[in-house]
């Protein structure tokens, strides 16, 4: 009888390596960043987002509010910076506000 192999791997570790084998990172990052947007900003910011797009390591947010947008624009690095650490990756370079 062979001997059973007692190595465990958690979901998130196997998820991680399934992703990357697979060349499904770009898109993973895609589909987290509008809930990332979402839950750094708060409901306030993301009542007025009509759109969350990641495209070429630039994030284009489409906002319904030119004052939101104004308001934004002067915490630009402070919020590439903070998308990139809940990333955990630098995924993020330019910010877009439209």
């Amino acid at each position: 009888m062979s001997k059973r192999e007692n190595d465990s791997f958690s979901i998130e570790d196997l998820m991680k390596t399934f992703i990357k084998e697979n060349n499904l990172t770009k898109g993973m990052q895609k589909i987290k960043m509008e809930e990332t947007w979402t839950q750094m900003m708060g409901p306030g910011v993301a009542t007025h987002t009509t759109s969350v797009k990641l495209q070429n390591k630039t994030l284009v947010i489409q906002l319904t509010s030119s004052v939101l947008r104004e308001e934004l624009s002067y915490g630009k690095e402070k919020i590439i910076k903070m998308i990139n650490e809940e990333l955990g990756d630098e995924v993020v370079t330019k910010l877009m506000l439209v």
